[in-house]
């Protein structure tokens, strides 16, 4: 298994679907994130409309960084409907020539002659294992990919992916406000199989415009960033970082200072009273 930085930097919204960044604000955007100690980076085919692995991948080669130095991830799957990919109809397609050649054009975009991880987007459900395993066997053979891994998968569809080849990650929504992880068995499953948790939106409703926040949650998230000398996100990243699966967030910020927070709350060890106290405000209900 590959090793990744405690905090992974999401390139989501660097592109087309967010900041718009040129070349070079890219360029220096990269140099600042593992300025900060992050050296891992998530992709996905699909961001951007497909552009934003062609932005990353120019910038990246301006870097001068030795590629050794960092990780790179991405995912595929979701057929987008766009103008650079007209599709009839949104879709997933898992079919072991789509996965060879989608991971073939990221590696084309982001300039680099491997990956480090190589997840399937979302689950399909008219994903054929078989169909799987012969493309992940191709891409390890040709040391195309270093690992494979899912993203958005349940338990059981992880368990029929297991029979067929392993798996060292599972991408999944987790945040104080989005803790269905918990109690759905994709935490606990990561337990038991060593499997490494990515969070997605580690913060969630916390950094969305128009949510609403339990009065509750944001009183505990200030009163124990008051009393430890962090910011409210810090803490909401400490309560990831508290359970034993070992969850890594994967934190879109383009802002190198939130990005450095972000790592320093992963330093962070909360009682379990601050624990429970933050997930009993989330829930508005004490544990059964």
């Amino acid at each position: 298994m590959n090793s990744f930085s405690k905090i992974i930097a999401g390139t989501m919204t660097w592109g087309l679907w967010g900041q718009r960044l040129d070349t070079q604000a890219m360029v220096r955007l990269i140099h600042q994130v593992i300025d900060t100690g992050i050296t891992s980076f998530d992709h996905a085919d699909l961001y951007g409309d497909y552009t934003n692995e062609t932005e990353f991948g120019r910038a990246w080669s301006q870097t001068g960084i030795a590629r050794d130095q960092v990780q790179l991830i991405s995912k595929c799957g979701i057929a987008h409907v766009c103008p650079q990919r007209p599709f009839e109809i949104k879709h997933y397609n898992y079919n072991q020539e789509y996965i060879v050649s989608a991971c073939e054009a990221t590696l084309e975009a982001l300039q680099t002659d491997y990956l480090d991880l190589y997840l399937l987007h979302r689950p399909s459900p008219l994903l054929d294992p078989e169909q799987v395993v012969l493309a992940v066997d191709k891409l390890l053979q040709s040391g195309k990919i270093k690992s494979f891994g899912l993203s958005n998968f349940t338990p059981t569809q992880v368990e029929l992916i297991q029979k067929y080849c392993g798996v060292s990650t599972n991408q999944i929504e987790i945040s104080l406000t989005r803790r269905d992880a918990l109690y759905n068995g994709q935490l606990d499953q990561c337990l038991k199989d060593q499997i490494t948790p990515m969070a997605w939106s580690p913060l969630g409703d916390l950094v969305r415009t128009n949510a609403v926040i339990p009065d509750a949650l944001t009183g505990a998230l200030e009163e124990i960033a008051s009393a430890r000398g962090l910011t409210s996100a810090q803490v909401a990243l400490a309560w990831l970082a508290k359970h034993p699966a070992g969850i890594v967030p994967v934190v879109g910020s383009t802002r190198p200072e939130r990005l450095a927070q972000a790592m320093e709350a992963m330093e962070t060890t909360l009682t379990l009273t601050e624990w429970f106290t933050l997930t009993e405000a989330a829930t508005g209900k004490p544990c059964p």
